[in-house]
């Protein structure tokens, strides 16, 4: 598989749907993003935490391809990057297609670890009416589809910017799809 761009950064320290672009973000190793409410070892996401706040933080970094903004551009949406929540918005890499524990090199030294989906959640539609059914629908054999992007650890921190350089790592055979996390 090859690489891809970082298009966007996004951060924010307060619980907000979206994220507003930066210049730059700093990965931090077992955290997230620096200053993200959703940094941390432990889980961050409201929901999550009234469950189990001890639980550990999959979902430290939430990474979407610019090309969906695309797809749904055609169906009516406008969405820019940071407008669904992510931290990071890339071109070039199917992120949808990774397996489970795939390394994406950014930068120069941040690596984050893929964990699993984005679990599109009801706030999309409070973003925009009807965006809801174009990040998640079943395929032909009835299976549910994720498009909302995916999520993922930081295992070495480091400066991420726009234009910076992803290369991808996949994990050894046998692959383990993808699943919400």
């Amino acid at each position: 598989m090859t690489g891809g761009t970082v298009r966007a950064v996004s951060s924010n320290p307060e619980y907000a749907f979206t994220k507003p672009n930066r210049a730059s973000v700093t990965l931090l190793a077992g955290l997230g993003v620096e200053g993200d409410v959703h940094a941390g070892e432990t889980v961050k996401h409201r929901s999550r935490v009234a469950k189990d706040p001890t639980q550990p933080n999959l979902r430290q970094v939430h990474l979407i391809h610019e090309e969906l903004f695309a797809e749904v551009a055609a169906e009516g949406f406008a969405v820019r990057p940071g407008d669904l929540g992510e931290n990071i918005t890339t071109a070039g890499v199917d992120l949808l297609a990774l397996p489970t524990g795939t390394l994406l090199r950014l930068g120069a030294d941040a690596v984050v670890e893929v964990t699993g989906l984005r679990n599109p959640c009801v706030q999309i539609d409070g973003f925009q009416d009807g965006l809801l059914k174009r990040m998640v629908h079943r395929d032909e054999d009835g299976g549910l589809v994720r498009k909302s992007g995916i999520m993922g650890v930081v295992r070495a921190g480091g400066v991420v910017r726009p234009g910076d350089p992803i290369a991808v790592e996949l994990p050894a055979a046998p692959h383990r799809p993808l699943e919400k996390v």
